[in-house]
């Protein structure tokens, strides 16, 4: 993991991704899920101390699905499982990174936090261009994200430790040999000292 710079909290924003109840439970072995998210409680409270923008990313959809296409791999098994419909207890942000009333929720039909929705919009009003991401899957909207942001010229820092996937290696060879491309891979410890220090 590499240790980033001091962060300047008034261009950076956290981006908690899909830390919802069915999504941690299909990525996160159980034993491990508890110490992730004190991890990214931690990291949470570290950017509402700075008074720092915080976004939250979540899948969800409307009864029947009606935005998942029979194509789509990924949802259309969740579209057939009739999971990740708005409302329902296992969509929901899990309890410890509950948003606060000022912190925008971004709901998503895709895998990506960018892919058809108004991040790109909410960051652009702050002038931030610095995002902090944490999120599960690895494979999935961290990546995704990742990448699209890269191509937007974020300055970009993952926290590895607050990120999971289903598969532990595919998540270790994301991190270490492809995300690492594109980003910072900092600790949740590294992230907090970051922004303690700004």
């Amino acid at each position: 993991m590499t240790q980033p710079a001091v962060l300047d909290a008034t261009r950076t924003a956290l981006l908690l991704m899909d830390f919802q109840q069915d999504i941690l439970a299909g990525n996160v072995p159980a034993e491990q899920v508890h110490d992730m998210l004190d991890r990214a409680a931690g990291l949470l409270e570290a950017a509402r101390r700075r008074h720092m923008a915080v976004i939250h990313v979540m899948v969800a959809f409307r009864p029947g699905h009606p935005e998942v296409s029979a194509d789509n791999r990924v949802f259309s098994r969740i579209r057939e499982d009739g999971r990740l419909v708005e409302g329902a207890e296992g969509t929901a942000i899990h309890p410890r990174l509950q948003p606060a009333a000022d912190e925008p929720v971004v709901r998503k039909h895709r895998v990506g936090a960018f892919s058809e929705t108004e991040l790109e919009t909410l960051l652009r009003a702050r002038r931030i261009d610095t995002l902090l991401l944490a999120g599960v899957a690895t494979s999935g909207v961290v990546l995704s994200t990742v990448r699209h942001a890269f191509d937007r010229d974020y300055r970009l820092l993952v926290v590895g430790d607050c990120c999971a996937d289903g598969d532990a290696e595919v998540h270790q060879v994301l991190l270490g040999k492809v995300i690492a491309r594109h980003a910072d891979v900092v600790s949740a410890a590294e992230a907090v000292a970051a922004l303690d220090a700004s």
